[in-house]
């Protein structure tokens, strides 16, 4: 008779708990402590939110590394999870073996599981497991009455100013020093915000940035509070940014001017100015930008910034110079073909291009500016010529603006995809 390894002898052990569930949830407190992750294991993964919530509400350990487990189809066991540890926290007394002190959300590797044979995760050793029910955790041994939460991503989205309050006065700066990407979206301002609520919303943001050592991707969408304090809020960022996105905003022009001379801009690899509204604007600061960070750029995208012939022009020479290109975005900008043509002849020799996205030419449109598809379709045949005496493109694409009635575009890429919208054409 073979004697089975003993992951094989708790892992049937924990099945054969599980096939009775109100047997599961009686029998947790006498549950072996090496039984604790090879069940938990089974009842995230087949679903079974009873058991899970009173695994978590008697978990024997002070680290529970949840986010290990995540996947996309399990999130609401997720969501189980949390609702066991509410109703645990809202109690006054906790299960004697009760030891969770760091839940853990990050989806990076842990010792603490181990992926078995098909989709089962093993247990670790005995040793392993007494090493992490009496994990050292540093300042958070100092505060019991608290769960600490770890992350890789904090979203607030739709939530009125009070909620945001709330949240920024919660965030703790320590918890933030290895931050590396934050993304700040659609934050409005009420119209009957005061200046000084504002200036304390400000601050509040900014102050965070004085501990983010590790930041390296900052991207800021539709956030009207920044306007006009770019500068109060990058002086603080302490290593260069390897990517910047400032989408649908509205620059002035000390914003504009200082990203040009920003020191933490002069490593980037990704700059994003979607929506930016650029025609009022000189185009000096970007020809320095893309002159400055010439060597690491990889992707650039103008889309929608209402640029010119004239603009465009100016900084074709800088863009020529990025060496390391490999997206390139100018869709929905009002370009003529002949501007076009030279664009097409500055990148031509940047050959790690491997994704181009241009507008279709001006002459595309009729007077009233609706799109003529068969001119369209030959115009941006003959663009698409010109760069293949140079090089053979990988994604080359041609997109007109949003038709107004359906709002799709016609699209040209070795042939013109027409929008929703019947066509007499």
């Amino acid at each position: 008779m073979s004697i089975q390894s003993p992951p094989m002898v708790l892992e049937l052990a924990g099945c054969s708990l599980l096939s009775d569930k109100s047997r599961a949830v009686l029998d947790l407190e006498d549950l072996p402590i090496e039984l604790f992750p090879p069940l938990f294991v089974e009842a995230f993964s087949r679903g079974h939110t009873e058991v899970l919530k009173k695994m978590v509400q008697a978990w024997p350990f002070t680290h529970l590394p949840l986010g290990a487990l995540l996947r996309k189809p399990q999130v609401e066991m997720i969501r189980v999870a949390l609702d066991g540890l509410d109703m645990l926290l809202a109690q006054q007394d906790h299960p004697r073996r009760w030891k969770l002190q760091v839940l853990d959300l990050r989806n990076v590797p842990q010792n603490f599981w181990r992926m078995g044979s098909g989709a089962t995760v093993d247990a670790c050793s005995p040793e392993d497991i007494k090493k992490n029910r009496t994990l050292k955790l540093g300042p958070v041994t100092q505060r019991r009455d608290r769960l600490y939460l770890c992350c890789n991503k904090l979203k607030i989205f739709g939530k009125p100013t009070s909620y945001t309050r709330k949240v920024l006065r919660l965030l703790q700066l320590d918890s933030m020093r290895n931050l590396r990407k934050l993304l700040i979206s659609q934050v409005l301002v009420p119209a009957h915000t005061s200046p000084e609520e504002q200036e304390w919303l400000l601050a509040q943001l900014t102050s965070k940035f004085l501990r983010m050592n590790c930041l390296q991707t900052f991207c800021v969408d539709a956030v009207l509070l920044l306007k006009g304090h770019l500068e109060q809020v990058l002086r603080h960022l302490k290593m260069p940014l390897k990517a910047l996105a400032i989408t649908n905003c509205r620059l002035p022009d000390s914003d504009w001017n200082y990203l040009s001379r920003c020191p933490n801009t002069s490593q980037l690899r990704h700059l994003d100015l979607k929506g930016i509204k650029l025609t009022t604007f000189s185009l000096e600061p970007l020809k320095i930008l893309l002159e400055t960070f010439a060597a690491t750029l990889r992707s650039l995208d103008l889309e929608a910034c209402e640029i010119t012939d004239s603009q465009l022009q100016a900084i074709l020479p800088a863009l020529s110079c990025c060496s390391q290109l490999r997206a390139l975005c100018f869709f929905q900008n009002h370009i003529s073909t002949s501007v076009l043509r030279d664009l097409l002849c500055h990148t031509a020799r940047l050959n790690q291009l491997s994704l181009e996205l241009y507008p279709a030419p001006l002459e595309s449109y009729d007077a009233q500016g609706a799109i003529h598809p068969r001119r369209c379709s030959q115009l941006c045949a003959e663009l698409t010529a010109i760069l293949k005496d140079f090089r053979q493109p990988k994604v080359l694409i041609f997109g007109t603006l949003s038709c107004p009635q359906c709002g799709c575009m016609f699209l040209y890429n070795q042939g013109l995809i027409h929008c929703s919208c019947p066509t007499d054409a």
